[in-house]
């Protein structure tokens, strides 16, 4: 193909259709990259129809109740990407930003355990800033971190340090040690500990909990009287017993204190849990998701 006929082929092309190829590739779904780009099914439909014709070959087959993508849009797929990413930018470029006039909405991803701990603070500082922001905080999908976060559908997400992929981008939020609950002051070394009897927070069914693997590679074991899916029934639970739970300790200040509930130390060393921020690499040079984690970082550290 000439040159000719090339820029034949790219006169009045929509520029959009890029964005509807793209969102479509990382759902694996027109259902629901039509909800992703707010759009209609046959509206996706006919975009993909119309970027096939431009470009002369299939970009999409039916794989079940979804979509794959062809060997040709596995090849244009990075560099239409960088494109994307690269026209956001200088779009961004022409006008300086404002928080308080460029941010609207926020979709942060975050675990049970960190809400408590860390919502209330940034929603103050984001509102100091961004008075009009409206925040949502979710839970971690691991399996479509990936996918939300290129898709505009999370702007950030926090989670316990885990490898990532090439397209995630993190950097450490904070590190935390972990505290015991008790309903009442008492004197625990390592023996205390063992005598008692505890309650575990897993989402699992079943399984080890983190302080239970340091002591089994002790050679110890403790005594699991109840297991439970969230910190804050737990230490309810502790309140009115003799039991004791291990737990975070930002999370034991923000929730375990309120009821009435003393926090000890440790009696054995736990590895600090690592608590990271995660963002697509296409958004990195973002100004707002920068001004969101410099809130974010700059919560962590006052």
């Amino acid at each position: 193909m000439n040159r000719a006929q090339e820029s034949s082929r790219l006169t009045g092309l929509d520029l959009n259709l890029f964005r509807v190829f793209d969102v479509v590739l990382q759902e694996r779904s027109l259902t629901r990259a039509a909800e992703v780009l707010f759009l209609s099914q046959s509206a996706v439909s006919h975009a993909l129809a119309r970027l096939r014709e431009q470009l002369g070959e299939p970009l999409f087959v039916r794989e079940g109740r979804g979509v794959a993508p062809t060997p040709l849009a596995e090849r244009l797929a990075p560099e239409i990407r960088e494109a994307l990413t690269l026209l956001q930018q200088a779009v961004h470029r022409t006008r300086q930003f404002e928080p308080g006039r460029d941010v609207v909405e926020l979709a942060i991803a975050m675990n049970d355990e960190l809400e408590p701990s860390l919502l209330p603070g940034l929603i103050e500082r984001l509102r100091a800033s961004a008075p009009k922001v409206r925040v949502a905080s979710v839970r971690v999908e691991r399996a479509k971190l990936e996918r939300d976060l290129a898709s505009g559908r999370l702007d950030l997400a926090i989670d316990v340090a885990q490898p990532t992929s090439a397209g995630l981008l993190h950097t450490p939020l904070l590190r935390d040690s972990f505290r015991v609950v008790s309903a009442r002051r008492r004197k625990l070394d390592l023996a205390a500990y063992l005598a008692a009897r505890h309650v575990t927070v897993s989402s699992r069914r079943t399984g080890l909990a983190l302080e239970d693997l340091v002591l089994n590679r002790l050679g110890h074991q403790r005594e699991i009287a109840v297991r439970c899916q969230h910190y804050e029934a737990a230490c309810r639970i502790v309140a009115g017993s003799d039991l004791l739970l291990t737990m975070p300790r930002r999370h034991a200040e923000a929730i375990a204190a309120s009821l009435g509930n003393h926090l000890l130390p440790m009696p054995l060393e736990l590895p600090p849990l690592e608590i990271h921020l995660y963002w697509h690499r296409q958004t990195d040079l973002d100004p707002r998701g920068r001004w969101l984690r410099e809130q974010l970082l700059a919560l962590t550290k006052a």
